[in-house]
C-alpha cells in the first residue's frame, strides 16, 4: 500500500503544523503502508518531518500564490509539464493521493485522471481571480474534497455529484490550560500570532490601540509575533507605523518562531483582527485551548471557532473602533475571563481536538480505499488481535 501526501509550504504556520497533524493520523491509522510526504523546499517544516520519522521528498511544486503569478506565468512553458509529468508518475503508482490545499496546481490538475484515490483538502479562501481560478480547479478534478470548515465549502459552490465533507483542523496540544492573570487595575497583556501580510490586520490592532485613552495604553503590554513571507518589507512598514502612533512603548514586534506556547501562557487576551476572511483560525483554536479568551473579526470560519459572549468576542472586521471598545471593556472588568478560559477549553476538547480531527479525516481515507476495493492496512490493534 502506498499513500503520496503532498503539502505546499515548508515553514512552521498554521496550515504547516496542520499538515504535520494530518500526517501523524495517517501514519498511526496505516502503519503498515509507504507514506511518501512531498513539500517544495527545505526548511523547519522538514526538519520537524524528520524528527517525527516522517522524512520528505524535497520536490519543485508549481504553488498558486498571489506574490508569485506573474513568475510562473513566465517559467510555465517549462517548469509546468514537468511538474505535471512528475504529478501523474507519483499518482499512478499510489493507491491513495492526500493533496493538502488546492493551491498545489499541478496535482491538482491532474487529479482528474486519478479521481476516484485523489482526496484535496481544501484550506483556502482566496478572492477575485484566485478564487475563480481554484473553483474552476475543484470542479475540473471531480475528485473528492476535504473542506476545513462550513466557511471554506461556501466559497466552492457547484461541486454537484463530487464526494465532500467538512473536518475541522485538529490541534495536537498537550498543554493544560493556563491560569488567568488579569486582575482589575493591572496590566493586561494581548497577543496577535500569524504572518504579516494585509490579510491578519495588524494595522487594524494598531489603529484600535491608537484610539484608546492613554491611561488605558499604559496598563497594555502588546506582543505582534510573526513575519511576512520570504520578504522584510511587511515588517519594515508595520515597525514603521508603530512609531508613527507613537506606540512604541506599548508594543513589541517579535519574529516567527514554530512553537508559540510562551507567547499564549504570557497572555491574557488573543487577537485574531483580519481583514479578510479565514477559512477557519488555528490561532483562536489554540488561544481556546490555553485558556486564552480571543477577539476574532467575524468572518470567514472564525465564527465557527469562537463562540460570541461564551469563549471569546466577534468584531465586524477593519472596525478598530469596535476593537478598542472591547479591549477597554476587558481593561476595566476582567472578571469574567475566568469563565470565557473554561468555556473554551471545554469547545477546543469537544471540535477542535487532535483525535477528533485524525478520527474524521482517516474515516473518509478508510472509505475511499473500500469503495475502489483497495483494503486499506490494518491498524496495529487489528494487527494485534489477529
Amino acid at each position: 500500500m502506498r499513500l503520496s501526501c503532498i503539502h505546499q509550504g515548508y515553514e512552521l504556520y498554521g496550515s504547516d503544523r496542520s499538515f504535520i497533524e494530518s500526517v501523524r493520523a495517517i501514519r498511526a491509522a496505516f502503519p503498515e503502508a509507504e507514506i511518501e510526504i512531498v513539500i517544495p523546499r527545505e526548511g523547519p517544516l522538514a526538519e520537524a518531518l524528520r524528527a517525527d520519522g516522517l522524512p520528505p521528498t524535497i520536490e519543485p511544486l508549481w504553488v498558486l500564490r498571489r506574490h508569485s503569478l506573474a513568475r510562473l506565468v513566465v517559467t510555465a512553458a517549462i517548469d509546468l509539464p514537468l511538474a505535471l509529468w512528475r504529478a501523474v508518475r507519483r499518482m499512478r503508482r499510489a493507491d491513495l493521493v492526500y493533496v493538502n490545499t488546492a493551491v498545489v496546481f499541478d496535482h491538482t490538475l491532474v487529479a482528474r485522471l486519478f479521481r476516484a484515490k485523489t482526496i484535496i483538502h481544501v484550506h483556502e479562501i482566496p478572492e477575485g481571480g484566485a478564487l475563480r481560478v481554484l473553483r474552476a480547479l475543484l470542479r475540473w478534478t471531480r475528485a473528492e474534497i476535504v473542506f476545513n470548515s462550513q466557511a471554506t465549502k461556501r466559497t466552492y459552490p457547484g461541486l454537484a455529484g463530487q464526494r465532500s465533507h467538512v473536518i475541522y483542523n485538529g490541534v495536537a496540544l498537550e498543554a493544560e490550560p493556563q491560569p488567568v492573570k488579569a486582575v482589575a487595575g493591572g496590566p493586561l497583556h494581548i497577543l496577535m500570532l500569524g504572518r504579516i501580510n494585509r490579510i491578519k490586520g495588524q494595522e487594524v490592532l494598531l489603529d484600535a490601540l491608537a484610539l484608546l485613552p492613554p491611561a488605558s495604553r499604559e496598563r497594555l503590554s502588546v506582543r505582534i509575533v510573526g513575519s511576512a513571507f520570504e520578504t522584510r518589507e511587511p515588517e519594515i512598514e508595520l515597525e514603521r507605523r508603530i512609531a508613527a502612533a507613537g506606540l512604541g512603548p506599548v508594543v513589541r514586534l517579535l519574529p516567527f518562531q514554530p512553537d508559540p506556547a510562551e507567547h499564549f501562557r504570557w497572555a491574557d487576551i488573543v487577537v485574531v483582527p483580519s481583514r479578510l476572511p479565514e477559512s477557519l483560525g488555528r490561532v483562536a483554536i489554540e488561544a481556546q485551548a490555553y485558556g486564552r479568551p480571543p477577539i476574532v473579526s467575524d468572518i470567514g470560519g472564525l465564527g465557527e471557532v469562537v463562540e460570541d459572549g461564551r469563549t471569546g468576542w466577534l468584531v465586524p472586521p477593519g472596525n478598530a473602533a469596535a476593537l478598542a471598545a472591547r479591549i477597554e471593556a476587558i481593561l476595566a472588568d476582567p472578571a469574567p475571563l475566568a469563565g470565557f478560559a473554561e468555556a473554551g477549553r471545554a469547545r477546543f476538547e469537544r471540535l477542535f481536538s487532535q483525535s477528533t480531527a485524525a478520527d474524521a479525516l482517516t474515516g473518509v481515507l478508510r472509505a475511499n480505499l473500500a469503495r475502489s476495493n483497495r483494503p486499506a492496512p490494518r491498524t496495529g490493534r487489528e494487527r494485534s488481535a489477529s
